[in-house]
């Protein structure tokens, strides 16, 4: 697997100040998507075990809330295998600071048992996950006022919650990651 950047101290995708983690690769090609060079599996820098361990020690520190994954699509396949173990590691690290990913991928259709995007490590990584974004970037639904999503199709799913209710529970907002002490 492949990343296009890593934003540390990032405020823009999701709550708190976290590590954004942007992937490489992705097919869903959506008009007016803001990360175009990164649709490319190998464009940027082969994610290392050395890449994963910065950003594991950007995430140390009590004021970062948690780790972003974005892209490009960390739902793709190829993308899935390489983040399980990453995901799996930080969880291991900081079970109180929370996971955020940003697939165009739906939650409950694509990564559902049968749905297009359902591999192997779906299941695993989704019950790591806190909060997916959902839905591919629609230009004609662009809002620049919605907060940590693009468009108006595009949900922000708290897993969790969903996970537990059987059913897609939306995110409430920051008082679900307020205390990250231990």
């Amino acid at each position: 697997m492949n990343y296009a950047n890593i934003k540390y101290d990032d405020i823009a995708n999701g709550p708190g100040v976290r590590t954004s983690l942007f992937v490489s690769g992705c097919t869903h090609a959506c008009k007016g998507c803001f990360n175009e060079t990164a649709w490319d599996f190998k464009y940027g820098k082969e994610f290392t075990d050395e890449t994963i361990e910065d950003i594991l020690k950007s995430v140390e520190p009590e004021y970062i809330s948690g780790i972003t994954i974005l892209g490009g699509e960390p739902m793709e396949k190829a993308n899935q295998k390489g983040i399980l173990p990453f995901i799996e590691e930080f969880k291991k690290r900081y079970p109180y600071k929370s996971l955020w990913i940003y697939s165009g991928y739906t939650y409950d259709v694509d990564l559902v048992p049968g749905g297009r995007a359902y591999f192997d490590e779906t299941k695993k990584i989704l019950s790591l996950c806190d909060v997916i974004v959902d839905g591919e970037f629609v230009q004609e639904l662009f809002d620049i006022t919605l907060r940590f999503r693009g468009s108006s199709n595009q949900r922000i799913i708290d897993v969790k919650q969903s996970a537990k209710e059987g059913k897609t529970v939306l995110w409430e907002g920051d008082a679900t990651f307020a205390d990250h002490s231990m």
